[in-house]
């Protein structure tokens, strides 16, 4: 049995878990500012430090309490290392360290698009070769993994991240922050219309990802349709915009599947709590019965620390141990070299 303990501060959520051996949660405590933030319409890195300060010591105290274990059960402390915003990450690492200083405990730190992907191992056990759909706010990648804690970027955008456009669209159409949600439940009122037609991203790549175009189109045609005197559906606006996003990137998801044949396909990241998308992946994957779909619980998809501990616990079995010199890094790449 390994039990490892992971903290995960990489934006607005402080968060500690207990994981054992990679599947099994003992505790996950997420402590998150989003009441916070939606005042301001999107996080505020000078806060979020602040309040990581705040809660990171209770939220330790409490995944330790909650898991009935102590720190001489616990086997490794892993941390998320980065990407991120430099304040939030700062945090975590230097609790991660205090911890592993104190109770004798070796370091692992962790990309924290890597945890997102293990995040799956709470639903089924990993099979390789694996295929990654990663989105969230601040990544659209596609990660090829031939074997367990070994990670290729194959895709990625060129521009905006797809969770960064639905914020900025939700702007446009004055729905708030965060504006996934908000733009995934507008849709479902929404239909097609003309009027509303937006081009199809196109880039070089074809396993490459663009939203920032799209983004712009949906501006624009804002603009245009009220300069013009028509009055916006914004429900229908929202429906074109998803429609048109979500079918692009699950194209070249498919092209993927197609190319490297994997046994399992796996989505990740925040944005893979979507309805739309969740739908639109089950749909096109019945074409591709050799390859296993696994969409994580929607607890699983945004921030915490339990995926840390899960990919914490690969990167233990691989003996990819950090030391005390390692420092937060907000731009840190993939596969993280340890």
């Amino acid at each position: 049995m390994t039990l490892i303990l992971a903290i995960e501060s990489s934006c607005d959520e402080t968060a500690c878990s207990i994981v054992k051996d990679g599947n099994e949660i003992l505790s996950s405590i997420v402590s998150s500012q989003i009441n916070v933030h939606t005042m301001f319409g999107g996080v505020v890195p000078e806060v979020a430090s602040r309040i990581h300060v705040e809660n990171i010591s209770a939220v330790i105290c409490e995944a330790v309490a909650q898991a009935g274990v102590t720190m001489d059960d616990i086997d490794a402390v892993a941390y998320t290392q980065g990407p991120g915003l430099i304040g939030s990450l700062h945090v975590g690492v230097q609790a991660a360290k205090t911890l592993a200083w104190q109770f004798h405990k070796p370091l692992i730190p962790v990309h924290h698009i890597t945890g997102h992907i293990y995040a799956n191992a709470f639903v089924e056990k990993l099979e390789f070769p694996l295929m990654a759909l990663v989105v969230s706010g601040g990544h659209t990648e596609l990660v090829w993994m031939k074997n367990d804690y070994d990670f290729q970027v194959i895709g990625t955008t060129v521009d905006d991240a797809i969770g960064e456009a639905y914020d900025k669209v939700a702007r446009v159409l004055d729905l708030g922050y965060p504006g996934g949600p908000a733009i995934d439940r507008l849709a479902k009122q929404g239909k097609a219309d003309e009027r509303y037609r937006l081009p199809v991203p196109k880039t070089a790549d074809p396993m490459n990802f663009s939203f920032s175009g799209l983004k712009t189109a949906v501006l624009q045609l804002d603009a245009r349709l009220k300069k013009q005197g028509v009055d916006v559906v914004p429900a229908d606006l929202a429906y074109a915009f998803q429609e048109t996003a979500l079918n692009s990137m699950v194209r070249k998801t498919m092209t993927a599947v197609e190319q490297y044949q994997p046994a399992m396909l796996v989505l990740a990241g925040g944005v893979a709590a979507n309805s739309r998308l969740r739908q639109l992946v089950s749909e096109q994957m019945e074409s591709y019965p050799q390859t296993k779909l696994v969409i994580p619980p929607l607890k699983y998809c945004t921030d915490n620390a339990a995926m840390i501990g899960a990919v914490g616990y690969a990167a233990w079995k691989h003996h990819a141990f950090g030391d005390f010199d390692a420092s937060a890094d907000p731009g840190l790449e993939m596969p993280c070299e340890l």
